[in-house]
């Protein structure tokens, strides 16, 4: 039996922005796939590269003067070598976003329903009633109440969660194979969160798309994901079905991630262990591991190589880009879950103590891009 090829496929990614101080690094080299009707769960602190990959998906940093490299192929076609026109045929049709804040996402001074109905006639070739109706039938699927009256009221008369449900009905409107959703509960109360979320699993069910869901919070992650890759400094640093992620995670980074949410476990005065420091910049990024200033398991050689994404042993489809030895690094998980501190874990497996932390944003540079000769 044939093995149906994956929905999206992307290779090598690479996407740098030109300033005044330098090239941004927006996104270094990203490989990862979507399968048909599956979920990818893209996780990550801010400015980690993970929306800038999802934009350049559809086309939309094109005009921001982008230098783009790598493939992005979506039904055996490469997007970043498609004509604009062909582009945007597939954008919000095929391929679909909901973006961040959904009031400056919609437009302030045109009606809900019309915002809806010029997202059909966009890509449909029918009638304004017709595109009407589609409107609300769209409100009524997301759950709106009185899909008829709220057709024709304005976003600034929506509450936060309407909003979003007006969002994903448009992304929704001419029923997309894959549908990026870009910190969709951001802003919204818990219960509206997990209201938007369960709303997104019973749409994905019915239409049978595939969804690659953008977020730092990995509380959505295990929600909702079928598979996880973890972002830090424009790069994937690992990535694997969500189940091995959560239960068996290998790299220091996710190790923070999972560390910073809050649990009903432990003793109620137990604090939450923050990462320490800030990202990086992705103009002047650290050398070696650019996770290394940051990281409390970091070795004096972390500094000066930089690691690949390579395979977990015995684990064929996780894999991590991290240069501590896969036993160190599956003891200091075990005594980190066990309720260690990172110190602590480190003395447990033997390790040398990581140099004092620093402020990632405050180190040297990598080599690439300075002048001829210098050192960093």
């Amino acid at each position: 039996m044939s093995v149906q090829p994956p929905l999206l496929r992307v290779e090598d990614l690479r996407v740098q922005f030109p300033t005044e101080d330098g090239i941004v690094h927006a996104v270094d080299g990203i490989t990862y796939q979507v399968l048909h009707g599956k979920t990818l769960g893209i996780v990550g602190e801010s400015g980690s590269g993970k929306t800038v990959a999802s934009l350049t998906t559809l086309g939309l940093t094109r005009r921001m003067g982008a230098r783009i490299s790598g493939r992005i192929l979506f039904g055996g076609r490469d997007l970043t070598r498609l004509p604009e026109d062909e582009l945007r045929r597939i954008r919000g049709n095929e391929i679909a976003m909901i973006f961040q804040d959904p009031l400056s996402s919609l437009h302030p001074l045109y009606k809900v329903g019309d915002q809806l109905a010029e997202a059909v006639r966009a890509h449909r070739e029918v009638p304004k009633a017709k595109a009407r109706a589609r409107a609300v039938e769209l409100l009524g699927l997301v759950g709106i109440p009185d899909p008829r009256g709220r057709v024709d009221g304005y976003p600034h008369e929506f509450s936060g969660g309407m909003r979003q449900r007006a969002m994903i009905a448009m992304a929704l409107a001419n029923e997309p194979k894959l549908l990026i959703a870009d910190e969709p509960t951001t802003a919204l109360d818990v219960t509206v969160q997990a209201q938007i979320l369960a709303l997104l699993e019973r749409l994905q069910r019915e239409l049978g798309m595939a969804i690659v869901i953008i977020t730092h919070d990995l509380g959505v992650v295990a929600e909702m994901a079928d598979d996880v890759a973890v972002m830090y400094a424009g790069r994937i640093v690992e990535t694997a079905s969500a189940e091995l992620v959560f239960s068996g995670p290998e790299h220091p980074y996710t190790w923070g991630l999972l560390g910073s949410i809050p649990t009903l476990a432990g003793p109620r005065e137990e604090q939450l262990m923050p990462i320490p420091g800030t990202p990086p910049s992705l103009i002047s990024r650290p050398s070696g591991c650019h996770f290394h200033p940051r990281c409390p398991y970091a070795q004096p050689e972390h500094s000066r190589i930089d690691p690949r994404l390579e395979p977990v042993p015995k684990e064929p489809t996780h894999f991590v880009a991290c240069l501590l030895e896969a036993p160190a690094r599956q003891r200091l998980w075990a005594a980190l879950r066990a309720g260690h501190t990172p110190a602590e874990a480190i003395a447990e497996t033997g390790l040398s103590p990581a140099p004092q932390l620093q402020d990632a944003a405050q180190l040297p540079p990598d080599a690439e891009g300075l002048p001829e000769g210098a050192t960093p």
